[in-house]
C-alpha cells in the first residue's frame, strides 16, 4: 500500500485500488465488499456524488428512482418527481457511500499507473499507492469534447461547453447556438427556451424517441442486445437504432411549441455569429458546445494499452493486455449501459469477482486465511 523500505511501492496490502468514486466506483466497491477483499477508492472530488453534483440544476434523470438503483439499495423517490433530478442522485450516491462504509479516500488525484513486481502502482497527488490489480472508474465528465470551430479566435462571444452550463438566467434575454443534436444538447435547448433567443444546430437531424421510451426502455434494449451478440444471434441494435433524444417533459413541452427544431450545422465563425453554407450569419452572444464527452484514461498511458480510436481493448471489463487492470462505466465498450446508474450493476458484479479470481488475490486470500 504505501512505499517499502526499498523504495518500490508494496502490493502486499490491497487487493485493489479503485480510480474514482462516482456511481461505478462505489458499485464495484459494494461487490469487492462483498467478496471480503481489501481496497481503496480513491476519488479526486472532495465531496460524494460522482459528476451529478457538476450538472446544471435542471437536468433530471431518464428512468423513475427505482430504475435508478446502484446495487444492494433501491434509490427512494423523489416526493414530488417521477424522474428524480441531479441533487437528488448526489443524496443518494452520499447515503449510499455512507450506508456500506465504502473506503474512499478523497481528494486523490491519480496521476498515473504502473506495472510492478506482483501488481499495479498508482502514483497520486498524496504518494504511491499499490495493489494487486486496478479498476479504472474515471467516467468522462472531466474529459469534454471540444470540436475545432473555423473561426473562433475572431468570434466575440463566449464560447463553453456542457460543463460549464449552469443554468439559463446567466443568458436570459441572449441570443445562444446550442451545438448537438443529442440528449445534452436537446435539454439545455429546452431550459434555455424560455428566457433565451436559441437555436439549436445539429450536424444531422435529430431523433427524438417515442415519448413512451425512457431509460427503463433504453437499459432492457442495451441488455436484449448484449444477451444476443453472446448468444451469436444477429445484432439487434442498441440503444442508438431507437434514436437520439430520451423526451424528457422539459423536452416534450419545448418540442410541441416548436422551440426544438434544429438547423443543419455552421461551416464556422464570423466576429458577430455561425455562418452557414448559403452565406447565412446569425448573430449570437454565446454558443454552448453539446458535443460530448471522451474517456478520461491519462493516468493509464504509462501502461501503452491504447489501440484504436485511443481505447484500450477489453473482454468484459478487463483489460487485453493487461489482465490486472479492469475500466468499468466508460459506455457500452466496458458492458452495456455501464454508464448509467441501473446499468453498471451487472458490469461491477462481474469485475469484482474477476478481480477475486486473480492467481495473485487468490493466494493472498489464502494467506490471510492461514494467517488467521
Amino acid at each position: 500500500m504505501p512505499i517499502d523500505s526499498a523504495g518500490s511501492p508494496d502490493p502486499a496490502d490491497l487487493d485493489a485500488l479503485v480510480i474514482g468514486g462516482g456511481q461505478a466506483g462505489l458499485a464495484v466497491g459494494y461487490h469487492l465488499r462483498r467478496h471480503g477483499l481489501r481496497f481503496l477508492i480513491l476519488d479526486a472530488a472532495g465531496r460524494p456524488g460522482g459528476a451529478w453534483r457538476r450538472f446544471w440544476p435542471s437536468l433530471r434523470l431518464f428512468s423513475p428512482a427505482e430504475h435508478s438503483s446502484l446495487p444492494g439499495r433501491p434509490m427512494p423517490p423523489e416526493p414530488g418527481e417521477e424522474y428524480p433530478g441531479a441533487d437528488h442522485a448526489v443524496k443518494y450516491l452520499t447515503d449510499y457511500e455512507e450506508r456500506y462504509e465504502l473506503p474512499v479516500r478523497r481528494p486523490v488525484t491519480a496521476r498515473a499507473v504502473r506495472r510492478i513486481p506482483g501488481g499495479l502502482a498508482v502514483d497520486t497527488d498524496t504518494g504511491t499507492l499499490a495493489a494487486r490489480a486496478v479498476i479504472s472508474t474515471t467516467g468522462t465528465w472531466s474529459r469534454p469534447f471540444v470540436p475545432a470551430l473555423p473561426g473562433r479566435d475572431r468570434y466575440r462571444g463566449r464560447v463553453l461547453h456542457t460543463v460549464d452550463y449552469r443554468g439559463p438566467k446567466e443568458f436570459t434575454g441572449r441570443r445562444v447556438v446550442v451545438v448537438g443534436g443529442g440528449n445534452s444538447g436537446a435539454q439545455i435547448a429546452a431550459d434555455l427556451a424560455p428566457h433565451a433567443r436559441i437555436l439549436w444546430v445539429a450536424r444531422r437531424p435529430p431523433r427524438f424517441l417515442p415519448d413512451d421510451i425512457d431509460g427503463r426502455a433504453l437499459f432492457d434494449t442495451a441488455t436484449a442486445r448484449r444477451r444476443a451478440l453472446e448468444a451469436g444471434r444477429p445484432d439487434p441494435g442498441g440503444v442508438a437504432a431507437l434514436g437520439d433524444v430520451v423526451v424528457t417533459e422539459a423536452v416534450r413541452e419545448a418540442r410541441d411549441r416548436a422551440a426544438l427544431t434544429a438547423l443543419p450545422m455552421f461551416d464556422r465563425l464570423e466576429p458577430e455569429g455561425p455562418r452557414w453554407a448559403d452565406g447565412t450569419v446569425r448573430p449570437a452572444d454565446a454558443i454552448i458546445l453539446c458535443t460530448g464527452f471522451r474517456p478520461a484514461l491519462a493516468h493509464l498511458a504509462p501502461l501503452r494499452l491504447r489501440r484504436t480510436r485511443g481505447r484500450i481493448p477489453v473482454e468484459g471489463t478487463r483489460s487485453v493486455d493487461e489482465p490486472r487492470l479492469f475500466l468499468l462505466g466508460y459506455g457500452d465498450w466496458t458492458g452495456p449501459a455501464s454508464a448509467t446508474l441501473i446499468g453498471v450493476g451487472r458490469p461491477a458484479r462481474e469485475t469484482a469477482a474477476a478481480v477475486a479470481d486473480l492467481p495473485e488475490v487468490r493466494a493472498a486470500r489464502g494467506s490471510r486465511a492461514g494467517a488467521g
